[in-house]
């Protein structure tokens, strides 16, 4: 094991290298983000926090949030980051369901904060605000006055990652506390990066330019900096401002989706030429499908530094190089070292090379359980694999090819026919910006297929649109995959990781009468 690596260690001999720069360009250095951690720990601590207990955090990308959240992982502590998209109920319902014994919020999301902490019963004297909400002590009371240093007692938290609800309540996956030194890099965190091929210190830089509230994305985070790389972050995803970051930064390394693919790309080419990339040496983009068009764009442009991977926030996934995806185009890749994939069919046996069953996934011997719902983790497995409810197949070299979610499905007339596969050609239309294909009821067929079209900038949705569209669609499609009806939209509900709201926009089809 390194000992050379690790927040702390690094704080300790190099205080003043720069472990996170700022949106707003403040660069903070190892020193500081040791010290902030250590004062919330100590904060917590005297808060009468134990290990085990857990605590919430709603806020944008800064300090104050990876302070937070190494201040649980030197104290036992389970750690939630919220998604600060969500409503004051559904932030309520997170800090009950995971037993909250501390509540630290952004004066940004003031007027969810302080309804969510009513409703769930927080204390006056657990709610920390960075900034100014009413009823909330401000952050920088916690731990101050109590000595300087590290917590007198020290064991490793962990995450308690929340999935996104998209079939219901999300449930918290909580895993068993390891007991392990903080100080001590686990390995599995040297072992993630090297996939990637990316090596403790080495020069690297990583940019963030999506929510921390999301686990992969805070996840390649605090790895970067628990191995010697620089965190650029940024507020919100702009295009041009990430290349100038890049440059500016030297950037190396980054985790992206396609929508942020999508937006470089429809930058003026002019625009894109600017700028200066050759620092990059692996991009990384996972969370949602690429259209295999937006993939084969960013390669030609970045080359093969664009490498792919699938994963679960339950353990387990693969990775495909740029190299090997223009040999495999649309594939996600092989297992990792470690991970099992398997594609089952509906009694949980293996299905042959090149026919689609359901993927279930497994790490090594890791073991979890969504909290407070057994019901939901035995549905999810068979023996001891899981599934995220993924539909795909392995070629006859291993590689995994996704088709959709087995939830997105549509059965039209006895016919599978998964939405994915319409979306990756809608897409490619120069007057198409973003599509959702989902199924409706239909009396004859069970389902029909509905596409819904956010028009390019400047593009008018319409009947002149839609049948220019099903011309360009008949000749990538068969018959039976075209959509019946085409509606248009201004945005498309997504995430800003990318994550498109198929659910809620399906609902409210039915809520307001299939058309």
């Amino acid at each position: 094991m390194d000992t050379s690596l690790g927040l702390w260690t690094i704080a300790a001999g190099e205080p003043e290298r720069t472990a996170v720069v700022e949106p707003d360009g403040r660069e903070v250095g190892y020193g500081e983000l040791a010290a902030k951690a250590n004062a919330y720990a100590r904060g917590l601590r005297s808060l009468g926090l134990e290990t085990g207990d857990a605590i919430v955090v709603l806020q944008p990308n800064g300090v104050e949030l990876l302070a937070a959240q190494f201040a649980a992982l030197q104290t036992g502590l389970y750690i939630v980051v919220v998604n600060w998209h969500l409503i004051a109920p559904e932030v309520a319902y997170i800090l009950a369901d995971s037993g909250a014994k501390a509540f630290l919020a952004h004066e940004r999301f003031a007027e969810v904060a302080v309804a969510a902490a009513d409703e769930a019963g927080i204390p006056v004297r657990a709610r920390f605000a960075a900034g100014h909400i009413d009823g909330f002590r401000r952050l920088e009371e916690l731990g101050a006055g109590e000595g300087d240093g590290r917590p007198n007692e020290r064991t490793a938290g962990s995450p308690m990652l929340y999935t996104s609800g998209t079939t219901g309540r999300p449930k918290g996956v909580r895993r068993p506390l390891t007991g392990a030194d903080p100080d001590q890099v686990p390995g599995a965190s040297t072992w993630f990066f090297g996939i990637f091929g990316l090596k403790p210190f080495d020069g690297h830089v990583h940019l963030c330019g999506s929510p921390l509230y999301h686990t992969a994305v805070l996840n390649f985070v605090a790895i970067s900096i628990q191995l010697g790389h620089t965190a650029v972050l940024m507020d919100r995803w702009d295009s041009e401002e990430a290349l100038r970051l890049i440059e500016r930064h030297r950037v190396t390394h980054s985790h992206l989706v396609p929508t942020q693919f999508r937006r470089l790309l429809a930058l003026p080419e002019p625009v894109r030429e600017r700028y200066d990339l050759s620092s990059l040496r692996v991009m990384i983009h996972g969370a949602a499908p690429c259209p295999l068009e937006v993939k084969r764009r960013m390669l030609d442009w970045w080359g093969p530094v664009v490498t792919e991977y699938y994963a679960a926030t339950e353990g387990g996934g693969t990775v495909i190089t740029g190299a090997d995806w223009l040999r495999k185009p649309g594939s996600v890749g092989t297992p990792w070292p470690g991970s099992t994939v398997k594609v089952l069919d509906d009694n949980g046996s293996a299905v042959p090379p090149g026919e689609i069953g359901t993927v279930y996934l497994k790490m090594g011997d890791s073991r979890f359980e969504y909290h407070k719902d057994r019901e939901k983790t035995e549905q999810t497995r068979v023996g001891d694999l899981f599934t995220l409810g993924d539909v795909g197949h392995l070629d006859e070299d291993g590689y995994l090819f996704l088709h959709d979610r087995k939830a997105d499905l549509i059965i039209s007339g006895g016919v599978n026919i998964y939405p994915a596969e319409i979306e990756g050609e809608l897409i490619t239309h120069p007057k198409v910006a973003d599509v959702a294909v989902f199924g409706i009821p239909h009396a004859d067929w069970g389902e029909e297929i509905k596409a819904v079209v956010q028009p390019a900038p400047g593009v008018e949705g319409g009947d002149e649109l839609t049948a220019e569209l099903l011309v360009f669609a008949r000749g990538r499609l068969a018959k039976f995959k075209l959509p019946k009806t085409v509606d248009y939209v201004a945005e498309l509900p997504r995430d800003p990781n990318g994550k498109l709201y198929k659910r809620k926009l399906r609902e409210q089809y039915l809520a307001d009468g299939v058309r």
